[in-house]
């Protein structure tokens, strides 16, 4: 089941995340995210990266979650395909697993950054959404 969809605005695209919890509709924006920029099935998982932040606004932590993931993946070289976060009140730790960039993956759209353009974290009939603005 895909727990992510996007939305239009301008010349950038909107993600949206979907789940059971809080920290699954971010996971599921972080897949939605990386999947503008390869296909996610085609990652393979060989090195993991895991990081920790403090931010106890959910819609800046959404953003925090989401940049730390291109800046990870920047810094290393990598493209990741799969997420994990876990959350302790504030403080929040992210683990992204993936690959060195190689030949065969094909390269989608590049994502410069979340934005706090139109920017909501919200609960809805049992479940989370997790939406914002990617600066393509």
């Amino acid at each position: 089941m895909t727990t992510y969809s996007y939305f239009d605005h301008d010349a950038d695209i909107g993600v949206i995340g979907r789940g059971d919890s809080l920290e699954a509709a971010f996971v599921a924006a972080a897949e939605g995210m990386f999947a503008l920029m390869v296909n996610l099935d085609a990652v393979r998982p060989t090195t993991s990266v895991q990081f920790t932040f403090d931010e106890p606004d959910h819609e800046l932590a959404l953003v925090v979650w989401l940049n730390r993931l291109l800046a990870e993946a920047r810094a290393a070289g990598l493209v990741f395909g799969r997420f994990r976060l876990t959350r302790d009140g504030s403080h929040w730790t992210g683990e992204a697993s993936g690959e060195p960039w190689r030949a065969d993956l094909e390269r989608g759209v590049e994502v410069k950054g979340a934005t706090l353009t139109a920017l909501a974290v919200e609960q809805r009939n049992g479940s989370w959404e997790a939406r914002c603005i990617l600066d393509v």
